[in-house]
């Protein structure tokens, strides 16, 4: 998790929030020699969801467990990620009912940055994207991207993890 911290105020007892810089696309036609590339396969499940933006999740990949907590639309949310136990991820695991997501993660170098390819599994097959979280606003703005990737959906709320978990792939002129 690629995070930039906001400033603290001065004379400010607040902590810093960590806050991520993202931009998101569609992936129609998947790179050549993808196996080359480093991947890791990710199940995530949300505890809450709100419509405000607010989303609690949890996650497992490569034996580690996580509790995020993400808040914001766009390309800059805030997002807390927390370590949590195996019994802690099981317990909550059970929580997310239907809301869960599979996905195989490979994490591609271009240009000084990594591109993270999401190929979606059980229920999402077909969907790939792709992320790339950046250290300001300006990286992000200077980003252009690979030609492999399609339209950016950054702004399409259809296409955020949790909305996939709880209304699957967006229609044509849903999102």
């Amino acid at each position: 998790m690629a995070t930039a911290h906001r400033q603290k105020k001065a004379n400010s007892r607040m902590p810093e929030r960590s806050v991520e810089i993202e931009r998101k696309f569609k992936v129609d036609k998947l790179p050549e020699n993808l196996d080359q590339f480093p991947r890791k396969e990710i199940l995530q499940g949300y505890l809450a969801v709100t419509e405000d933006g607010l989303e609690v999740r949890i996650r497992k990949a490569k034996g580690k467990y996580f509790l995020t907590i993400k808040h914001g639309a766009g390309k800059t949310r805030v997002e807390e990620e927390i370590g949590i136990s195996e019994r802690q991820f099981l317990s909550l695991w059970e929580l997310t009912g239907s809301k869960r997501v599979k996905k195989v993660r490979y994490r591609i170098p271009y240009e000084g940055s990594s591109v993270e390819l999401d190929v979606y599994q059980e229920g999402l097959e077909g969907l790939n994207t792709a992320e790339v979280e950046f250290p300001s606003e300006e990286a992000s703005n200077a980003f252009r991207p690979p030609s492999w990737l399609g339209a950016e959906i950054t702004n399409d709320e259809g296409y955020k993890n949790r909305d996939l978990a709880l209304h699957g792939i967006p229609k044509a002129g849903n999102s």
